[in-house]
């Protein structure tokens, strides 16, 4: 064990690193993937953040995913294994899944970012899951990270089956609708906080009028993005 993790620390990384599912044999891999480089760069110690696991995850998370397409989806052409590719490793995709496993609670951050905006960051959430891959990597090999991945992307992989991620869901909803006469669809913004160079925006999807989904993101796009993912899991629950 490092001098630089405490016992608190380390029971710290020994139960979210459980909580994942997974074990590491050097626990200072996971303690750097949760270094943000604001901490780092505050400490005059660029060396030790996660900038560099990050680079590795990222290439991880491509061949897992890429590999995993090809051989549940052989139907599927180039360029649709291509976009479907792009919708499970993009900030949106990776940024939800590692709020939701609580990667923001865990991270090491500078003082400018020490605060519930700066930890729930969508890129800097991004940037610590694909760390925390790299991480997993090194410490336990291909196979382990390998079904780390597929484990945590297996919702996004359900999605393909189901033709979400292929499409723009917006476009996806669209044709839905435009199925039923009469109906109509439209986006708003519900509201907007935070500074002006880092707004969130919440929007919703209505349908005649009446809200269908809610999704929040950090551009009115990406929040009507989500909002009509949000509506399309509505509409397929309805109808099983």
């Amino acid at each position: 064990m490092s001098n630089d993790i405490d016992e608190r620390r380390l029971d710290q990384l020994l139960m979210f690193a459980a909580s994942l599912g997974v074990e590491f044999k050097n626990i200072e891999l996971l303690n750097r993937a949760l270094t943000h480089s604001s901490y780092t760069k505050q400490e005059d110690s660029a060396a030790l953040n996660n900038e560099k696991l990050e680079f590795l995850g990222d290439a991880v998370l491509e061949i897992t995913t890429s590999t995993y397409l090809y051989k549940h989806f052989p139907n599927m052409s180039e360029g649709e294994l291509t976009k479907a590719r792009a919708a499970l490793v993009c900030q949106d995709s990776l940024s939800k899944i590692a709020g939701e496993l609580g990667f923001g609670q865990m991270l090491i951050v500078g003082h400018s970012e020490d605060n519930e905006l700066g930890r729930s960051r969508p890129s800097t959430l991004e940037d610590a899951f694909e760390a925390m891959v790299g991480a997993l990597y090194l410490d336990r090999g291909w196979r382990v990270a390998k079904k780390f991945v597929e484990q945590k992307l297996k919702a996004g992989f359900a999605d393909v089956k189901r033709g979400r991620l292929i499409a723009d869901p917006k476009s996806h909803l669209q044709e839905l609708i435009q199925r039923e006469q009469g109906h109509s669809i439209e986006y708003v913004k519900l509201k907007d906080y935070g500074p002006d160079h880092d707004k969130t925006f919440e929007c919703a999807v209505k349908l005649d009028g009446k809200i269908l989904g809610r999704g929040v993101g950090k551009s009115k796009q990406s929040a009507e993005k989500e909002a009509a993912n949000q509506a399309l899991k509505f509409l397929e629950n309805e109808q099983s």
